[in-house]
């Protein structure tokens, strides 16, 4: 009888994590206390592990059945109504600093990180016994970091979700694999939908992206073997590129990868919005040119072709840093001057030296203003080269004003790079993109 109940609910259940639409409201009363009594008895642990099923597949029904007003209450709840004991916080804090210097001193150390242990972490633990669990949890952190926006209260529940997503995503647990042509079409059509930088516009588009000359790999968890975590599209070519309509050129013929001495990663794509904070990006390259390198031993160059993707909303608030182009800012964007040779190439200097001033010298606080550039530069890559006119869509001039960046990874200088970066905030810089940045 117990296992029919579970198998019901779990199937119940992955026909909702998908994410099918809420119907409710902002939660009577009634259906309040039944949910909080819900959740005590998730907290409560009792029973056994088909007992702890049951419950959290039915936790989990009731969650999505909620609107967004209801769910934004359920975390709410969870966040301020199922915190450490303070009582017991205090009494184990005294027994701990009364045991200092003593034998029983570890007792009450492991006391004290019992009673610190939230019934947060009980309630959302369970979930991951689910077969659908784990994305269960990370698509309920990306509700929660909407909410967070305006909700700051919720704080302490990101910051317990966050920690635990990190361990169970930790590096050691993810798989590498290729995919291609031939892989399932419902993973390649989760690729066309997560693709972040470069809209993948069509199948032939993607099969494109997946040709001989071309690699694409993906991180994936053990247990959501059909959702690419993070995901890396690399072209195989003979140069360093510096268009990227010529790298996504349908028509463009085969390159013969066996000729190919460089490596350019133009697409990396976060696909789940419930893991910011889980850094897996950096392994990815990692991994990645190992495999490369395996395959193709005549690589000997590895570098992206990149946006810039705050350049204009750095620049729309620092306004005087355009003044060396005459324009402003919103005519800049719209790209009609690129077809004006003249003005194309009164443009080409000052832009350029805009755009290497911004990634070497705009912050964010302490931090490297630009999201895709603190990326690279926290993995060991230095800025080799700024792209002139390298991404003419609407996006690229919306973005980064049609420019873009080759940032470059030298095998022997990475380590060096890494150190500079966290330890003073040095940019590796070459010699061309330093004299652009120069005042």
């Amino acid at each position: 009888m117990a296992e029919s109940l579970v198998t019901r609910g779990l199937k119940r259940m992955r026909s909702l994590v998908s994410g099918a639409g809420a119907t409710g409201s902002r939660l009577p009363a009634k259906q309040a206390a039944r949910l909080r009594e819900q959740l005590r008895e998730c907290a409560a642990g009792l029973g056994g592990e088909v007992s702890a099923r049951i419950r959290a597949a039915r936790l989990g029904e009731t969650y999505q059945r909620l609107d967004e007003a209801g769910r934004h209450e359920f975390l709410r709840m969870i966040a301020l109504e199922f915190g450490p004991d303070p009582k017991a916080v205090d009494a184990a804090h005294r027994a701990y600093q009364a045991a200092r210097d003593t034998p029983g001193r570890w007792d009450a150390e492991a006391a004290l990180r019992s009673a610190l242990r939230s019934s947060r972490i009980r309630i959302l633990t369970q979930f991951n016994a689910l077969p659908q669990g784990v994305k269960f949890l990370v698509d309920l952190r990306a509700d929660l970091l909407r909410y967070l926006e305006t909700d700051r209260e919720l704080a302490v529940l990101d910051r317990e979700l966050e920690s635990r997503l990190s361990a169970w995503f930790d590096v050691g647990f993810l798989e590498l694999d290729r995919l291609t042509w031939h892989s399932p079409a419902a993973l390649l059509e989760k690729l066309i939908r997560y693709e972040a930088v470069h809209e993948i516009r069509s199948w032939n588009d993607l099969r494109n992206r997946l040709d001989s000359d071309r690699r694409l790999y993906a991180f994936f968890h053990p247990r959501m073997p059909m959702e690419p975590l993070i995901f890396v599209e690399v072209a195989l070519t003979d140069k360093l590129a510096d268009d990227i309509h010529l790298l996504l050129d349908e028509t463009a013929p085969l390159f013969d990868p066996k000729r190919a001495d460089t490596a350019i990663f133009y697409s990396i794509s976060n696909t789940q919005k419930g893991l910011r904070g889980v850094s897996f990006g950096n392994f990815l390259l990692k991994r990645v040119v190992d495999d490369l390198k395996r395959d193709f031993p005549r690589l000997s160059t590895f570098a992206t072709l990149s946006p810039m993707p705050q350049l204009t909303a750095w620049l729309g608030a620092n306004p005087d840093a355009l003044a060396a182009t005459g324009l402003d800012l919103a005519h800049l964007q719209e790209g009609a001057w690129a077809k004006d040779k003249r003005l194309e190439r009164s443009l080409r200097d000052p832009l350029r030296r805009i755009a290497a001033r911004y990634l070497v010298e705009a912050r964010n606080g302490t931090r490297t203003f630009d999201p895709v550039a603190r990326f690279h530069f926290g993995n060991g890559a230095r800025i080799e080269r700024i792209n002139w006119l390298a991404d003419t869509s609407e996006r690229g001039f919306g973005l980064s004003l049609g420019m873009m960046v080759n940032y470059l990874y030298d095998p022997d200088e990475i380590e060096e790079n890494v150190e500079a970066y966290v330890g003073s905030g040095r940019i590796a810089t070459s010699a061309a993109v330093r004299r652009l940045a120069a005042p």
